[in-house]
């Protein structure tokens, strides 16, 4: 059964009167957390659409860059993004329910951030509306401003981000504990991890930018500490 026929079925499963939001109480557990995650980042993204006031042909291709959308599947994909564009809880009461389905999960919440600012920047621009957009789900879903600082500057152009930042460190860390964070921040970001966060397999894609942030903020330390 493809992901996109269990949305279906998840959508079909709504009490009448229920808006989407209601969904994610009920995918918090493997495997119906891949169906919630693919959601969450539909849902919002179709929210985030509205922020900056259009759905750009780039937004469209940067979504089907993260979840492959076969054919067959595009009047289901269609019918979840016109909910969520539709319904009348807003975006916040989304981000609430996406973090209480995640248990406040650090980990997959910043995957699902990371699908965001793809989509976000998808069209080149990274409109004022849409980062105000990002930093108030942010702060629903519990991301700090070294996180959302870190995720930003993986997309970003000009957004530059302390490589201390990256690996979720202070600047007087001693080495062995910058050297853990570094190894632990590419345990997080390995394909394995990911899936078992409930990370559909198309969106895993996302985490070789991750890794190559990490591995470039781990190799500027090193050159500055001389290790």
């Amino acid at each position: 059964m493809s992901i996109w026929t269990c949305i279906s079925e998840a959508l079909a499963a709504l009490a009448k009167g229920e808006g989407l939001s209601a969904v994610f109480e009920r995918l918090r557990t493997p495997p119906e957390r891949t169906v919630g995650f693919t959601i969450a980042v539909i849902a919002l993204s179709a929210k985030m659409a509205k922020a900056d006031g259009l759905v750009t042909r780039d937004e469209v291709t940067a979504f089907r860059e993260v979840f492959h959308i076969d054919p067959s599947e595009e009047a289901n994909a269609a019918r979840l993004f016109n909910l969520a564009r539709q319904d009348v809880a807003g975006f916040e009461e989304y981000a609430r329910r996406i973090r209480a389905m995640f248990d406040s999960e650090s980990s997959a919440l910043c995957d699902l951030m990371e699908g965001l600012f793809h989509i976000a920047m998808a069209d080149g621009t990274y409109h004022p509306a849409e980062d105000a957009f990002l930093r108030r789900v942010a702060d629903i879903l519990g991301l700090d401003e070294r996180r959302f600082t870190s995720l930003k500057s993986r997309f970003v152009p000009g957004a530059e981000a302390d490589p201390y930042d990256v690996l979720d460190v202070s600047h007087d860390a001693q080495n062995a504990e910058v050297r853990a964070a570094w190894r632990a921040a590419v345990r997080e970001a390995h394909p394995d991890q990911m899936m078992a966060r409930g990370v559909p397999p198309e969106a895993i894609k996302l985490a070789e930018g991750r890794m190559q942030a990490i591995n470039r903020a781990w190799e500027t330390i090193r050159a500055e500490r001389g290790l």
